[in-house]
């Protein structure tokens, strides 16, 4: 089991220019980070091949694994051809992982305006086939493709079940992000407690929590059924993160665990101080 990071905590700072993903990849290492997931926003590797080299080369340089490569994606509300068209793109998305040497690759599989139940069955069958094949490429690679619930649509634990089993292959499972589930109004303790069999990565996240008359300004947005949300340093949120873990350790899962900080603070402090308390809280458990 090890601790790391995505590169997408460090948003903030490739955003600004304050940093590339090198620096990023360097920093990790610095402050104790075991292995960094790549989430290519901002920087690009299908336009640039040679930053693929390089972010191997930094990551042996500083003694971390590159862990999960993560992208985004949607097979829903899509014509035949586009339907075709995105799933090729992923396969050409599970190449780059391979260049990367990645055992791990996230991709999402859908997002609807219409996020009802009776949408999500209509739209099963297709998002199935959809990983169904690209799971089946990826196999080829050693490579372990997941869906992690995010995006409202593919977010509640059932529904991610729901997408496992219709794709029922062994090399397709979950990203579970602990923090995530509020989203839908799900606890995450029901959540993570539900999914955690089916996890290959889980990601740290934290969130504040309030009720929908709050009335709250920039930085907040709302959950599905209205909740104030905003990120938070690892820890410091809503979220009962000592139980939360206490379910993943007691799962015996072995597998990286990665902090993911979206909040507002200054994103190396954020990063900084939520793997600390992360790491604080599982040695407590």
């Amino acid at each position: 089991m090890k601790f790391g990071i995505s590169t997408y905590s460090y948003y903030q700072a490739l955003q600004s220019g304050e940093m590339d993903v090198i620096d990023v990849i360097a920093t990790i290492a610095e402050i104790g980070g075991e292995h960094v997931e790549i989430v290519p926003l901002g920087f690009n590797l299908t336009e640039n091949s040679e930053l693929i080299d390089d972010i191997r080369r930094k990551a042996d340089e500083v003694g971390i694994a590159i862990s999960n490569y993560l992208i985004g994606a949607n097979f829903a509300g899509k014509s035949e051809a586009e339907y075709e068209q995105e799933i090729e793109r992923v396969m050409r998305e599970v190449d780059i992982a391979a260049k990367l040497g990645v055992g791990l690759m996230r991709h999402d599989v859908a997002s609807s305006p219409d996020t009802s139940i009776r949408n999500f069955n209509n739209e099963l069958p297709k998002l199935a086939e959809a990983c169904r094949r690209i799971a089946d490429y990826a196999a080829a690679k050693g490579i372990t493709t997941t869906v992690e619930n995010h995006g409202y649509f593919l977010q509640a634990s059932d529904r991610v079940q729901a997408l496992l089993h219709a794709t029922d292959r062994d090399n397709f499972k979950t990203t579970l992000d602990v923090g995530n589930f509020v989203c839908v109004d799900e606890n995450p303790v029901v959540g993570v407690s539900n999914n955690i069999e089916y996890a290959a990565m889980v990601h740290i996240k934290d969130f504040y929590v309030r009720h929908p008359e709050s009335d709250l300004g920039d930085g907040w947005f709302r959950s599905a059924r209205g909740n104030y949300l905003r990120g938070a340093i690892v820890g410091q949120g809503d979220i009962d993160m000592c139980r939360v873990l206490g379910i993943v350790k007691s799962s015996g899962y072995d597998g990286y665990i990665s902090v993911e900080f979206e909040g507002l603070e200054p994103c190396r402090f954020g990063v900084q101080q939520g793997l600390n308390q992360l790491k604080k809280i599982w040695q407590s458990l």
